[in-house]
């Protein structure tokens, strides 16, 4: 079905701007992240794979992770928000040449 395979191209297979969003509301343990998704986006990320987006995320320097105890919390940097604001302008452009 061409519907399922977009939808799963832009959800579960493509992660990062979700979990940036989420980022730039709050900084938030990597944990509570595969839940907020669902809540909010109605999908549910594989365990590992939000964990893995994460990793690369701030490998790439779009987030940084910070020690709370012996918790981390994430948190969105500028460049981050940077990549989250074109990603928002690619899908706009994206719908308004489909409509």
């Amino acid at each position: 079905m061409p519907l399922q395979r977009l939808r799963q191209l832009n959800t579960t297979e493509c992660l990062w701007p979700y979990i940036l969003r989420l980022l730039r509301e709050k900084p938030t343990h990597a944990y509570t992240l595969r839940a907020a998704v669902e809540k909010r986006y109605g999908f549910r990320p594989g365990i590992m794979t939000a964990y893995k987006v994460l990793y690369l995320l701030e490998k790439e320097r779009y987030v940084e992770k910070t020690a709370e105890g012996r918790k981390r919390v994430y948190r969105i940097t500028p460049k981050g928000r940077s990549a989250l604001r074109e990603a928002s302008r690619f899908y706009s452009g994206l719908g308004k040449k489909l409509a």
